[in-house]
């Protein structure tokens, strides 16, 4: 994948990742997703097992995995789907965006590049004062960001 294509890819996904911002800080009942939403429905344990196949024993197992972030995705939608539900997934960026992530990971690496070569020509008396070091640490962050090298992630 070339350069505009993976910036284009990431630009669709950005606008995409945005509908679920809203929803990010939202918080997960004490009890699951599963349980709150079938008792809010009044569905007993025996009627989701009946739709599932299965015992109310299996099912308070399931809402009980679900609670603890150990039921797979598969037997998520499968339960979803028994209580007409639609599973809705997305990993969503801890930041703006993926743009800002890779914006701030060219800034840390630039840092780190631009204040080691400053080290090494302070020890020989060729130091550069503070704002050029900013402007050094910039350029590099916008070559990093323009290119994606490898090691970006490193």
């Amino acid at each position: 994948m070339n350069k505009d294509q993976r910036r284009l890819r990431m630009a669709q996904l950005d606008r995409n990742l945005v509908l679920f911002s809203d929803i990010k800080n939202l918080p997960v009942p004490a009890g699951g997703w599963i349980h709150a939403i079938r008792t809010s429905l009044g569905m007993s344990l025996r009627q989701l097992g009946k739709k599932l196949n299965m015992t109310p024993q299996g099912v308070k197992d399931i809402e009980r995995r679900e609670a603890e972030g150990a039921l797979t995705l598969q037997r998520l939608r499968e339960v979803a789907a028994a209580m007409h539900l639609q599973l809705v997934y997305s990993l969503i960026p801890q930041e703006q965006s993926l743009e800002k992530m890779i914006e701030n990971r060219a800034l840390a690496l630039a840092k780190e590049i631009v204040l080691k070569t400053a080290h090494t020509m302070q020890l020989e008396n060729q130091g550069i004062d503070q704002e050029a070091l900013r402007e050094a640490i910039q350029k590099r962050a916008e070559k990093i960001k323009c290119d994606l090298p490898r090691n970006l992630w490193d």
